[in-house]
């Protein structure tokens, strides 16, 4: 149980750490969006590659983000039920529902989107549009990545249900941060 316990905490950390840098692209997306709107309607002037900018952004922010708010327990759940269940019940529901749904998720994602990913950094695919950025092929990236955090951000989640289940946690719930019982 302590190697689940040390693994769940590294997971955890390193899920933590990469959703914390990612949040700062909420900033860049307002500025670059700013600049977007100001220069539009400001100077009647517009750049592909700054509105497009304002794409990749929002894709990463959120691609890279869904791993940090699975987490921090930030997505959509019914809690009539479930807030007035037991730790351990919490738990072996949250496990059955990372096993049959968020892990077949990411593999099937990452299974689907190799070929086309693959494709797209073979020929280094670039902009759709005339003068946009270059870099289609990174953005088509965030996908397999998005998938592959989602997978660490679950197993850890895993650990964390496995530790509550033992008795070895008081709540597989909370924040990344919070102690371990000894």
């Amino acid at each position: 149980m302590d190697l689940i316990a040390a693994v769940t905490r590294a997971l955890d950390r390193f899920t933590d750490a990469v959703g914390r840098a990612v949040m700062w692209l909420a900033v860049l997306l307002v500025l670059v969006q700013l600049a977007v709107v100001l220069l539009r309607y400001g100077f009647s002037t517009s750049f592909i590659q700054l509105q497009e900018s304002v794409i990749y952004t929002h894709a990463s922010l959120f691609m890279l983000g869904i791993a940090y708010t699975l987490l921090h327990e930030g997505h959509v759940r019914v809690d009539i039920l479930y807030a007035e269940m037991s730790p351990r019940r919490r738990a072996w529901i949250d496990l059955v529902g990372v096993i049959v749904a968020i892990v077949p998720f990411a593999a099937l994602v990452l299974w689907t989107c190799w070929p086309f990913v693959a494709a797209s950094w073979r020929i280094r695919e670039g902009a759709i549009a005339y003068g946009g950025l270059p870099f289609q092929y990174l953005l088509k990236s965030l996908i397999p990545a998005m998938a592959l955090l989602l997978l660490v951000a679950a197993i850890g989640h895993l650990g964390r249900c496995v530790l509550t289940i033992a008795g070895r946690r008081a709540d597989h719930r909370g924040d990344a941060h919070r102690a371990e019982p000894a």
